[in-house]
């Protein structure tokens, strides 16, 4: 038996929590805002905070992700 490949699903940008996110990042942890958004996007999933920002810009242009 052998199982179907999945395509990975694209995480959902939740930009509130990654503002918030980033900002405790950033003044808790005394990191720089550029690091501070990397980790944020990453706790939601994305590579990378330019990974994050693509995703959101394609999903407001096109109305959906992927």
């Amino acid at each position: 038996m052998s199982r179907a490949t999945v395509p990975p699903l694209t995480p959902v940008p939740d930009i509130e929590v990654f503002e918030e996110r980033a900002a405790i990042i950033q003044y808790d942890g005394g990191l720089s805002r550029s690091r501070a958004e990397k980790l944020a996007a990453q706790a939601q999933g994305f590579r990378d905070a330019e990974h994050y920002w693509q995703v959101l810009a394609d999903y407001v242009v096109n109305r959906r992700l992927g």
